[in-house]
């Protein structure tokens, strides 16, 4: 049975409405302060203001009474709100990208082969191209851009509850997001970048290569279990070895 599901904007939009409804400390107030902080960080950017004018004027208007901790307060508060929209936003759109795209269209895997079964010579020369090729993907990783393990679960368990329109899973995902930090308390070693990058192998690429390598030998008419080259795509590694990206290499 095929999900029909509403475009990916209102589906965002309803999701996004359930941040209101959450059960934490300032939400509500932070979610309708964020929105005119939006808009007034909008109008003052097209005015050609500075944004430490656009900031005092948010203040000036709406929070004038407040002390300097509340301020600091309210604007660590849009820092948390505005990652767990992100993270929403991604969520709902994978979720969605086989209704949102072609999945068969130019870019494509069955783009590709079918251009290249049109022709015998060209799929023989291909298939020939294929038997001592080979394609590295290397994982690569910056201390400040991964998602801490238990962030990764809820986004790979979010995205499953917005396939399945399961609203009270989604609801309950995104509270225990809001209870989740999105900060890792120490700088993360070598190691730790490691870590993370093994939860993307296993539960992406793992999958993905051999339905990839699989699924391009038998549309261009290749038995599978003949094929020699199994280095036709192989995995990099590449935590620890970019000095620039993680101080803690030392070696």
């Amino acid at each position: 049975m095929t999900t029909s599901y509403p475009p990916l904007d209102l589906l965002y939009r309803t999701y996004n409405s359930l941040f209101l409804s959450l059960p934490f400390q300032h939400i509500e107030q932070t979610g309708t302060l964020l929105a005119l902080f939006a808009q007034q960080c909008d109008n003052g950017f097209k005015a050609g203001k500075s944004p430490v004018d656009i900031v005092q004027d948010f203040w000036d208007e709406y929070y004038e009474n407040a002390p300097l901790d509340k301020r600091n307060d309210l604007l660590f508060y849009f820092i948390q709100y505005v990652e767990r929209q992100v993270v929403l936003f991604d969520s709902v759109e994978d979720a969605l990208f086989e209704q949102t795209h072609d999945m068969n269209g130019p870019g494509s895997l069955r783009y590709f082969t079918d251009k290249m079964t049109a022709s015998e010579p060209l799929r023989q020369r291909l298939l020939n191209e294929l038997s001592d090729y080979s394609v590295r993907l290397v994982l690569t990783a910056h201390p400040t851009q991964f998602y801490p393990g238990k962030v990764l679960g809820i986004i790979n368990d979010l995205g499953m509850a917005i396939q399945a329109n399961q609203l009270d899973q989604i609801q309950l995902l995104l509270m225990q997001l809001g209870k989740t930090t999105f900060f890792n308390r120490s700088r993360p070693r070598p190691i730790d970048e490691a870590i993370g990058l093994g939860w993307f192998m296993e539960h992406i690429f793992f999958h993905a290569i051999p339905d990839v390598v699989y699924r391009l030998l038998t549309e261009l008419g290749q038995e599978v279990t003949v094929f020699n080259n199994a280095r036709l795509m192989t995995l990099g590694f590449w935590p620890g070895g970019d000095r620039d990206g993680n101080p803690n290499v030392i070696s």
